[in-house]
């Protein structure tokens, strides 16, 4: 049996073209992790799709352009994280630690995505205004980043899967760690286990380790880091440091095992054979922005979140067909028991301008 049957419905392509993907890959039995990324070659599969669908559905454009709402649910979300970054900070370790997990990281989280979407510009017509609100989805986070991530996730789009290029795709020495250097499949499961408790870390370095030159060297960045500072400064200096360590640890187990985490996973990991981009339908959608649709995202990127739906109600021959993600939670259980799944599955392919 298979582990990623009841969450995507699995080609077994992958494993003809693959010979490596046979039993024993890590010695273990039945087990057969890759030990290389997914290559391809010509440029990613959105933007050709994007060019068919407005021809056929020219109405497509009438839902491009920013969200009205989006600026009172960032208000709404932030003010809800200071209120419960203080209310909590007395509270006993267990119920304190708890309370983080179920609803700050979530928040937290939801506050990813947010930046996400204020990263394309989706909140204001106005740049300015959508890099100020940016900032301030920024502050329950704890780090300034906003800034800093708008570059890395255009090129991401751009280039998606480019050597290089693309620094979403885990590096050599990442797979290396988890995946080649592995000796048997629990051995691999664990450090699965290991790297999906702590990819936070991942998320926010490999950029700047990658292309290290598009890091922003301008005011908007000094401006991120100087609103930050004081954010965190004032709620230490007013309210101590249970109520900075809240925003701290509800950033780090919202890129943890978490059941909203599981969508860095879903939206590009090879999963069913052959497709570098899965959309998720289910209900953490609500909470993330409709981030989930992630095919109808990388088609139309200048299509805010309340409308993605309407591009799959609009277009459903294009969507309907391919492969999804069923459970952004069952997605993590499979990374990680399933000795097929790594850090190498991934599509790569060579940069081309």
């Amino acid at each position: 049996g298979t582990l990623s049957q009841p969450i995507f419905e699995r080609s077994k392509a992958r494993a003809r073209r693959n010979p490596r993907m046979g039993k024993g890959a890590l010695g273990t039995a039945g087990g057969y992790a890759t030990r290389d990324f997914e290559h391809k070659d010509g440029r990613e599969p959105h933007h050709a799709r994007k060019m068919e669908i407005l021809k056929k559905y020219p109405q497509m454009k009438k839902l491009m352009g920013p969200e009205p709402l989006t600026k009172y649910t960032v208000a709404a979300t932030v003010l809800f994280q200071v209120c419960a970054a203080i209310g909590t900070r007395d509270w006993s370790w267990p119920a304190y630690l708890a309370f983080i997990y179920v609803v700050g990281a979530t928040i937290n989280h939801s506050l990813f995505l947010a930046i996400h979407e204020l990263s394309h510009n989706l909140g204001f017509k106005s740049v300015p205004l959508n890099k100020l609100l940016s900032m301030a989805a920024n502050l329950p986070i704890g780090i300034p980043y906003c800034v800093t991530f708008k570059p890395y996730h255009m090129e991401h789009h751009r280039y998606q899967g480019d050597d290089g290029v693309d620094t979403d795709i885990p590096t050599e020495l990442e797979s290396w760690f988890v995946t080649k250097t592995a000796t048997c499949y629990l051995d691999h499961t664990l450090r699965k286990t290991v790297y999906m408790f702590c990819q936070i870390f991942a998320y926010a370095f490999r950029p700047m380790l990658v292309k290290p030159e598009l890091v922003p060297k301008d005011g908007w960045f000094a401006l991120n880091w100087a609103v930050q500072v004081a954010f965190d400064a004032t709620l230490v200096y007013f309210f101590g440091v249970n109520a900075m360590l809240y925003m701290l640890l509800s950033t780090f187990f919202a890129g943890s095992i978490h059941p909203t985490a599981g969508h860095f996973l879903a939206e590009h990991y090879v999963v069913e054979g052959k497709t570098e981009t899965y959309s998720y339908y289910g209900p953490l959608n609500y909470l993330a922005y409709n981030v989930g649709y992630h095919n109808e995202h990388h088609d139309f990127p200048n299509i805010a979140w309340r409308n993605l739906p309407k591009v799959r109600e609009i277009a459903p021959e294009y969507y309907n067909d391919l492969p999804q993600c069923k459970s952004w939670p069952g997605m993590i259980i499979q990374y990680i028991l399933d000795d097929r799944l790594g850090p190498y599955s991934r599509v790569k392919r060579d940069h081309q301008e």
